[in-house]
């Protein structure tokens, strides 16, 4: 499974810029952002076959 992981404007809490990983890479992503106090929002990619 694929996810979009969005980073956050600190200020509006727009997306700032965005990136697909595979489901293995969130955890260490999840990690990077709490140890910087970086605000992110993670959601299910969308599948390209659609």
């Amino acid at each position: 499974m694929r996810f979009e992981i969005m980073r956050l404007d600190d200020v509006n809490g727009s997306a700032v810029d965005s990136t697909v990983v595979d489901a293995a890479s969130v955890n260490r992503i999840v990690q990077q952002a709490a140890a910087t106090g970086q605000r992110i929002y993670i959601r299910p990619a969308e599948d390209a076959a659609s």
